[in-house]
């Protein structure tokens, strides 16, 4: 199949798709990205240029087209375990509240392929006890929302989840999973995921006690994250914490949380 290039105006066609789908703002570094990820898209359609694809997209009549295009343009890279010291600091919050009769509610906000769901639900399964506790992982994508509710992962995705966790909550694949890992049938129960895009109105699941936002505001430009991060902030509870990545900051974004730690921030009381 002979690749199809994409010119400047089809480019920036898809900078504005992105952006109003998903908010996310895309660098112009990324043109080889699109071509590489929608370039089997027009095949599939038997189009020969981008600009025909978009006129797909844009017609209304392929909401599922939509979707895919949504699906291959999001980066969704994460692994077991990433940037420890939020977990680190998720075991300490598990430790202080697990005599509490309420539910202990978490939200990964933007779960990819489930790991970062995952690994918050082995640290409470580890720290509970007794204590009710529930986790939701969402994500713009379907497709991957659809293998994390599956928990299938290589087991080069797992070498960062500690292995007295690794024992207990995984399952090493053999025969035809040879070299990979299921998440313990037990774990998966307690993890629901949902689609949802935090560029638009959020759906009512409740309130939070810890939202894990991480490693996702880099997408988006400044108008965006104040949008994305209100709406967030009004799911945790008052007193609860919000976690973004370790390269991201709220400093100028919102006054509605305070830094208690590197990229940990609390809601006043």
């Amino acid at each position: 199949m002979q690749t199809v290039a994409i010119t400047d105006t089809e480019f920036a066609q898809f900078q504005r798709f992105i952006f109003e789908a998903a908010g996310i703002t895309m660098a112009d570094a990324k043109k080889a990205l699109v071509t590489g990820r929608l370039g089997k898209r027009l095949a599939a359609h038997g189009l020969d240029s981008f600009g025909a694809y978009f006129k797909v997209l844009k017609s209304g009549l392929q909401p599922a087209e939509v979707q895919m295009a949504v699906d291959l343009l999001t980066t969704n890279e994460t692994y077991f375990f990433r940037e420890i010291k939020h977990f680190e600091f998720l075991r300490t919050q598990a430790l202080n509240e697990r005599s509490r009769a309420q539910p202990f509610r978490l939200w990964s906000a933007a779960s990819s392929s489930g790991e970062e769901a995952y690994s918050m639900a082995m640290v409470l399964a580890d720290c509970m006890q007794t204590t009710p506790w529930e986790i939701l992982g969402t994500d713009i994508s379907t497709r991957v929302i659809d293998g994390a509710r599956r928990a299938l992962y290589s087991m080069e995705r797992g070498r960062h989840i500690p292995p007295e966790y690794l024992k207990r909550f995984c399952r090493k694949g053999t025969g035809a999973y040879e070299g990979q890992l299921l998440v313990e049938r037990s774990l998966r129960s307690r993890v629901s995921f949902r689609h949802v895009n935090l560029n638009a109105a959020l759906p009512e699941f409740g309130q939070f006690d810890i939202v894990f936002l991480r490693n996702v505001m880099i997408y988006f430009n400044t108008d965006t994250k104040r949008d994305v991060v209100a709406r967030v902030i009004s799911t945790i509870k008052p007193g609860g914490y919000f976690c973004v990545g370790h390269s991201e900051s709220l400093n100028d974004i919102t006054q509605s949380v305070k830094m208690v730690a590197p990229a940990i921030y609390r809601k006043a009381l």
